[in-house]
């Protein structure tokens, strides 16, 4: 693995967040648009990039369970041994929320939550840009999700402020991630495994 190129890519892609600009950046799951989850102006030209309806939400991936807690108004008391011991990467629908852009969030006051575990890149950015990114697939509203950089159109490469180069050529199909509902009381349902 190159650091240096890595930690050059997650410098610019932090460079472009702060300027409210939206990303094009490999995630922990599939190729993904990102921004930054605390400006409404940049969750506003991430939705029109995606010409995706304001009533979808997005998700927001953050570094860790501090992170979690600032953004969630419900967190799941198991929250520590179910990051401990999940398999692959899970996005908690919590809600209520905090200190989020509020167009970012679903009609009904929820948005998915995701700790980034095991991407470093991911991990990297978050960790420098010190709050929480958007993250929704790099593909227009109701096309196909593109698992691998090359499966992107060129449109959404041409339209988003930074391209990341990060894992272009990396061609490993990852799935998306698993959805748990956290409830009111802080237990969990699955909506998609």
């Amino acid at each position: 693995m190159n650091h240096k190129f890595l930690r050059s890519e997650a410098d610019a892609a932090v460079d472009a967040l702060l300027l409210q600009e939206v990303i094009l950046y490999p995630t922990d799951t599939v190729w993904g648009l990102g921004c930054d989850a605390e400006s409404p102006r940049a969750v506003e030209a991430l939705y029109q990039l995606k010409a995706r309806p304001a009533e979808k939400a997005c998700i927001v991936l953050v570094a860790d369970e501090a992170m979690f807690a600032r953004y969630a108004a419900v967190v799941p008391p198991s929250l520590p041994e179910l990051l401990a011991t999940q398999e692959r990467p899970t996005t908690y629908v919590v809600p209520g929320s905090r200190h989020l852009a509020p167009n970012l969030l679903a009609p009904d006051g929820t948005i998915g939550l995701r700790v980034v575990l095991h991407d470093e890149f991911c991990r990297l950015v978050l960790r420098r840009l010190g709050h929480g990114l958007v993250s929704t697939s790099a593909n227009k509203s109701g096309q196909p999700t593109a698992a691998i950089y090359s499966e992107i159109a060129p449109e959404i490469s041409r339209e988003a402020g930074y391209v990341v180069s990060w894992r272009q050529d990396d061609t490993t199909r990852a799935a998306p991630s698993r959805v748990v509902r956290v409830l009111a009381d802080g237990t969990l349902a699955v909506l998609r495994a």
